[in-house]
Formats: C-alpha cells, structure tokens, sequence
C-alpha cells in the first residue's frame, strides 16, 4: 500500500513539475480528416490563439483515413507529454466504434479528454441542379428513384453515414452510400455534382449555401441556426425523430499527466470565451461549447451508450 501511495505521490509531483514548463516544444494538433471540414476549421480556429498562449507553434496535422483510426492510432502510440493531441470528431470517437466491425486499434480509453471545443447540428444540403428544394421533395424523390440519390460522408460510421441511414430508416427510403476521406473531398465532389446529398456540420457549407451553390434543407438541430434562419429544423420538415449534433474536442494521449491536461484544458478555455472566437464559431453556424476533462469524459461515456443503441436499431453497418 505504501508503494502504490508513493508512485502516486511521485506521478503527481512529476506530472506537477511538467505542467510548470510545459510545452517545451512545438505542439502537434492531429487532426482525423483531409482538410476542409469542421473538425479541421475548429482545429485552425485553435491553432493561432492557443499556441500564442502556450508559448510554441502549434502545428496542425492532417491525418485522414481509416474513419478517423489513423489519427487515433497515432496519438494513442504518442508520448503522453502533451506535444501531440488530437483535435476529435464526435462521429469518429462514439459512432465508428459501434458500426466498425473489426478492430480499430485503438479504443475510447487510449484517449484522454482535454476540453470539447465546438458542438453543430447537420445541415443537410443537395447541389444545386439536383430538382429538390425541401425534405418532402427529397423523400418524394428518393422513393421514385430508389437507389438513385448518393450522399456523401466523412468516412463509414461518420455521423454523416449515420445520419443518412436515419433518414433512409425513418423516411422509408434508399439511397447510395459514398464514403470519403473528410469532408473536404466529399464537399468537393458535392460541388462537382459527383453526388447529390450530404449531411454535415454547418461550417464548411456555408459560404456554398449562401452562394447558392448548394441549397439547405434541414438542420438537424432543436432549434434553427441563427446564420441560417430560413432553414427549418429536421422536426419542422417533417422528421421529428432525426436529431443528429456533432462535437469536436481535443484528446490526448492516455498516460499524459493530469497537470499538463489541466493546463491545456483552462488555456483552451481561455481561447474560447474571447469574442472573436465566439463571433467565428457563430458565423460557421457552430458554437463555442467549452467542457473541461471531466465534462468530456462524461460526455463521451454517455454518447457511446446513446449511439450504439441508435446504431443497433437502425441496423447500421459500415460499408
């Protein structure tokens, strides 16, 4: 008993020290997709303010694929010191384990919560060409073309892919599942009319929205979004049951010291409350949605309950 209280008391000491000088290098932010989505946008958002805070660079590292694995992979296998963390998509940490039907190599545990840094409902949008401009026209459509409509998605068990079968499952419906490495990529193709449908967090569609290169149907959200107030909710067209919110938070690696995670955590939460941050989560039609390790944690323990339950009911599997 004596030994096990004096490794704790020397961990918390050491972890102490390291907290006291940490970071000591530049810090690398990893980041599961290509760039161009929202997991991506809220890690750049970070970046600049954060690593001013800290006092290093902080690099911003995209490592898409494998629907989010080799992100998670490689900073599970990093060293706990706080230089590499992880920049998460809630899609990819709660859902993916649950439709995966392999190994990931990596699980919820390897991963420690540092603080949630953006939550957004889906929008759900169509290119432009495509002859639909609401829920009920999509549904209309989609029955007389079974099979015919694709969406696009982050990457199997994304929350796109789950939202989509959702839809599918709850409108009675089929349509084409077209993965993708990110939703860079998949917002491209979009563009290019390569497919027709997506379901996404707001940010990066937006500019495309209101350019009217991409037409919103939905959001999946309680209420509408404020930079898209003409856009019912999935409840107001029609879908009461489809309430899909994604979020997007910083991990790291599981043996990094509680100190050097606190740190992290209350400078984050710094960046977070000034204005300009608040102000460019809003225009993307996200929110600043700050919970420390301890809210995180509880988070995530809630939601891999919640979402394996919805994956289960809905018969979803990865592709």
């Amino acid at each position: 008993m004596r030994q096990t209280l004096g490794a704790i008391t020397l961990a918390l000491l050491f972890g102490g020290a390291q907290a006291q000088t940490y970071p000591t290098k530049p810090v690398t932010l990893i980041v599961p997709t290509a760039p161009g989505g929202t997991t991506d946008i809220a890690a750049r958002m970070l970046a600049d303010p954060l690593g001013k805070a800290l006092g290093q660079t902080l690099v911003v590292d995209n490592k898409g694929g494998a629907s989010g694995s080799i992100a998670a992979i490689a900073v599970k296998r990093a060293e706990g010191d706080g230089h590499t963390l992880l920049m998460q998509y809630s899609g990819y940490h709660v859902i993916t384990p649950a439709v995966s039907k392999q190994p990931l190599g990596w699980e919820a545990r390897d991963l420690q919560p540092v603080a949630n840094v953006l939550s957004a409902p889906q929008v759900i949008v169509v290119r432009a060409g495509l002859p639909i401009k609401t829920m009920a026209e999509l549904i209309q459509y989609a029955k007389a073309n079974p099979g015919k409509l694709t969406y696009a998605s982050s990457g199997n068990g994304s929350l796109q892919h789950v939202t989509g079968a959702m839809i599918e499952q709850q409108a009675g419906i089929q349509m084409t599942h077209i993965p993708y490495k990110g939703t860079g990529p998949a917002l491209q193709d979009l563009l290019g009319s390569q497919v027709d449908v997506t379901f996404g967090t707001p940010p990066p569609y937006m500019a495309h929205i209101q350019s009217g290169k991409l037409r919103a149907l939905a959001v999946t959200g309680k209420s509408r979004l404020a930079s898209l107030p003409d856009v019912p909710t999935a409840a107001e067209a029609g879908m009461p049951k489809l309430d899909a919110t994604s979020w997007f938070a910083v991990f790291a690696p599981a043996a990094t010291p509680k100190p050097v995670v606190d740190k992290l955590s209350a400078e984050i939460a710094k960046v977070m409350a000034t204005p300009a941050f608040k102000q460019k989560a809003a225009e993307q039609g996200a929110a600043a949605d700050y919970m420390n390790p301890q809210q995180l944690g509880d988070l995530v323990k809630s939601e891999l309950v919640r979402w394996a339950q919805v994956v289960k009911a809905s018969k979803i599997e990865a592709d």
